[in-house]
This record gives C-alpha cells, structure tokens and sequence, in this order.
C-alpha cells in the first residue's frame, strides 16, 4: 500500500545569515549550499530586517555581538514582523541570562561559535525538515502496526488485547492528527472499523460469560470503586474520585498532557457494562452492583422515577454510601459528593476545592464532555467547528486547558497527601449508519440501545437480549427485552425514517458496543510536590 508523504526538497528553503564576520563563515556557508539550501548574507541587523521584509526567508542564523543593531535587537524587531519564522542565534557568549533573553524572544536554537558545518545541517534539519522526517517515521511505524493489528484480529484477541489494540489505534489516530499530508487517515478509521466490527462479535461472545462469574474477565463498571479507589482510603488523607462523563480515550489523553508538570501519572483500563450509558453504567460504579442487582436490593431508588432515562443518576451519593456502608469502609468523616452540571457551579467548586481536602472521600461527577457530546448532535455550529474525531479531540483539549476542572486539578497537585483518580463511566462513537428499529410506544428513546415489549432489530446490527438477567440487566416487571447495537450503528423508527435518518447522521452516540465506548481509562495522580 503506498502512503503520500510531504517531499520537502531542501533547495527550496532559503536561509539567511547575519553576521558581522561574515566572511569567517565561508565554509559553513558553502557547505550549505552544496546540501542544497539557498543562502543569502549580510554583514548587520539593519540588512537583514530590510531583506526579510522584501523577501520570504525560511530560517535566520543569526549573530548575537554586532556593531549597530546588535542581534537580540534584530530578534525582536523579526518577530514583529514575521512572528513564525525562524530564528538561530550563533554567539561566543554563554552566559545564562543572555540564553534566557534570547529564549524569551523565542529563538528556535542556538549555537556556541565557533560553529563547524555538521552542527549547521543538523539544526537546518531539525527545523527545516523535522516534519517530513517525523512523518516519514509516523508512516513507518503505523504499516507495521497495521499489518501487526490486523494479523492479530484473525487470532481471537482476549480482552486485554482489545486493549492494547485500541491503546495503539488511539495514540496513533492523535498521532496521524499532526500529519495529515501522509494521506495515512483513511487508512486509519477503516482499520478501526474492521476492528469495531471484530470487538462486537467478540463482546457478543464473551460479556454473558463475565458478568456470570467467568474467571478470565477484564475490570468492569461495578469494580471501580472497591478495586481502585476504596485501597486508596488508609495512604492519604483525602482522595478525591473524579467521574468525567462520557470521556473516551483518546479525550483523555489530549487532557493528560496539561497534568504531566503536576501529576506522575499511572494509568489502568476497564470495560464499561451495557448498555454504556449513564443509568446503567455509573450507577453501576457507585453503587458496585450490577443493574440487575440494583433493582433487586434498591427498588425504592432504582425505580424512583418510572422513567429511568430521565430520572437518569438522582441517588449516586445514596448508592455510594450503601456501598461504602456493605463493604464496611470506614471514613474518617462524611462522604463529600459533588454533581457539576454548569460553568457558574463548576467555577464556584474550583473557588473552593481545597476545602474538600478535609473530607476523606470526595467523589465529583463533572458533566462538560457529555453536554458537549449531546450538544453537537443538537448545534450546526458545533458540528461545524468539531466535524470528526481529531476536531473533536481539539475541542477537548480547548475546553480542558481553561476549564475549571484543570483549575481544581492544579490546586490539588500542590496539596500534600492527597490522591486523585479520575475515570468516566462510558465514551461514545460517532455514529454514521442509521437501521431500522421496531417497537411500541413505550420503548426507550435512546439510539444506541433500546428496551420495551417488542423491540427488534437486524441481528447483524444489535446485540437482543431476551433474558435480561443473563446480562445483569434490570427485568423491569419481566416485561422487557433490550437490543443493544453494534459498531457505528444507531437506531431510528421507520416513522419519518429518512427525517431522523439525516437528524442523527455524524452525531457522537453512546449507550452501544464498541472499543470507543467500552474501554475506558482510569487514572491514578500523584502530585509531584509530595
């Protein structure tokens, strides 16, 4: 299979050099131009502002000591005018407040005179060419992986490979983000559905035997807190158990690069339950039973509201306790619980988060990404500005770095003994073929998953769970049947078909089967400052 890549020819890049010595760079200058590279040469700072201003230059070498304007002048009155180009200052003077200053005006390197030819290239190379070197690594690297991934679907992946394979699918989908004249993209999200389309079968075949006390199970929902989070309890003085909605992987990760400098960071994963959505999956968490389990020792909270899809998760902190109360956990003070439904309370809890370190268990739901996720579907703008998976990791990234959840996050790295763990309850898939679904007017309203009287489905589509206690469901009066769909479906009512057809079309869903919604991260943070 042949791949573009950016054939960047080094006799298209054209260098400026500046130095009042000029003539003492002779050789490194025609060794430059023997590699290909266009180089012009004037002796002072004035010069060289007028050529950059008539000129398209794509690197200055520039000297630090010169009669007139001297270099870190020169620097600054460059970067007025053309802020992206670069710039390596080359100086005998080493001193580590000038190398301050001079980073400070953001200089792309620097280089110690005297200066010999191969220390020339490889900066011109780093700078000039890093991108299509890289690139050309990416490309390597993912045929191979490619062809390894795909060999392996054909061996029967246990539930840890599934893991390892969507780890690598994820990093590199964020990987290729940065590079998309390799043309390497496509590639990708096929790749990624056939995938999705082998997870589905192997979830088909594998989930009634886990939840029915299989031994060779990963982690699921009703595990998290006994698992990772009560152990936790005796170390520290306070643990705070964030639970981000509906946050995939590869959202994670483009938030994990704003912790590096606060937090060592230890990651685990987990399988949400089914349907990966917010009544069954994180009540599941907090409550550390199966749904099915839930509405058997719970009825009064479980079925509280007639409607569980809107009565959604009101008794999360009641679950916990009980929890907490059966696993005879003992807390030095009374569970701290927070739901962060808004910007105005989101921004009040960070005003005060610090506070919470006085309670032993905080535990903190933070809505934004499942808001954001629903409100895509519902916002031509949104759509507009995240279209596809990379826009959409973007605006995770922009929503995080200013987020006040970052805000509570920083203030928390610098409290001692304190342990944060962050998970979600399930992610979702961008959801791109509609299939017709049957059922009364009593069935749930959800597109990736359905429950009522007579609810169907083509098999190929959905997972149809008769017998819901086989998979740890709610019975529901033994009145229901549910059908879970498959890969990127989602289900849309043959009434006004194509009207919902279009509506839903290219909308992120959750409540399904697939390695976006099912395996998720959970993340342990240790401050730094400890």
């Amino acid at each position: 299979m042949t791949t573009k890549t950016s054939e960047v020819s080094v006799s298209s890049s054209k260098i400026l050099w500046v130095d009042d010595e000029i003539d003492l760079l002779k050789s490194n200058i025609m060794f430059l131009r023997q590699k290909g590279f266009d180089v012009s040469e004037v002796n002072n700072g004035e010069d060289a502002i007028a050529l950059i201003l008539t000129e398209n230059f794509d690197l200055v070498f520039m000297d630090e000591m010169m009669p007139g304007m001297g270099g870190l002048e020169a620097l600054v009155k460059i970067k007025e005018i053309k802020p992206n180009l670069p710039v390596v200052m080359v100086t005998k003077n080493e001193t580590e407040t000038l190398m301050e200053e001079a980073i400070g005006q953001k200089i792309s390197d620097y280089l110690i005179k005297p200066v010999n030819p191969t220390q020339v290239l490889l900066v011109c190379k780093k700078i000039l060419e890093s991108k299509r070197i890289k690139g050309n690594t990416v490309s390597r690297d993912y045929i191979l992986e490619f062809n390894k991934i795909s060999a392996l679907l054909y061996e029967n992946p246990t539930w840890s490979e599934w893991i390892d394979i969507y780890n690598k699918l994820t990093n590199r989908e964020i990987e290729i983000d940065t590079h998309p004249e390799l043309g390497l993209k496509q590639m990708l999200t096929d790749q990624k559905k056939e995938c999705n389309v082998e997870f589905s079968k192997f979830i088909e075949n594998e989930y009634v035997k886990w939840v029915n006390g299989f031994d060779d199970k990963p982690t699921l929902s009703h595990e998290i807190m006994e698992k990772y989070v009560f152990p936790e309890l005796p170390d520290y003085d306070s643990v705070f158990f964030f639970v981000v909605d509906c946050m995939r992987l590869d959202q994670w990760l483009m938030m994990e690069k704003f912790l590096h400098p606060y937090f060592d960071i230890k990651k685990d994963y987990y399988y949400s339950l089914l349907p990966t959505a917010t009544p069954y999956s994180r009540n599941a968490i907090f409550a550390g039973l199966y749904p099915s389990d839930i509405e058997k020792h719970y009825s009064d909270l479980w079925k509280a509201d007639d409607d569980l899809e809107n009565s959604k998760n009101n008794f999360e902190k009641e679950f916990l306790q009980k929890l907490i109360d059966r696993k005879r956990i003992k807390l030095r003070n009374e569970l701290r619980y927070t739901k962060i439904m808004d910007s105005d309370f989101s921004r009040g809890i960070e005003s005060k988060i610090l506070s919470f370190s006085g309670s032993h268990l905080n535990a903190i739901v933070i809505n934004f990404l499942d808001m954001m996720v629903h409100s895509r579907s519902d916002y031509a703008i949104l759509k507009e500005i995240a279209p596809d998976e990379a826009a959409f990791r973007s605006l995770t990234a922009s929503w995080f770095e200013h987020s006040s959840f970052f805000g509570m996050l920083r203030q928390l790295s610098a409290k001692p003994n304190i342990k944060v763990i962050i998970t979600t309850d399930h992610g979702s898939i961008r959801c791109l073929h509609g299939v017709k679904v049957f059922g009364d007017r009593d069935t749930a309203t959800n597109l990736r998953y359905k429950y009522g009287r007579n609810v169907k489905a083509e098999p190929r589509n959905a997972i149809f769970v008769k017998k819901p206690l086989d998979y740890k469901l709610p019975v529901r009066n033994n009145m229901v049947s549910y059908i879970i769909a498959k890969e990127d479906f989602y289900f849309v009512y043959p009434t006004d078909f194509h009207k919902y057809l279009n509506q839903y079309n290219d909308t992120f869903q959750h409540g399904g089967i697939s390695l976006e919604e099912m395996i998720l991260p959970i993340v342990s943070l240790e401050s730094k400052a400890r």
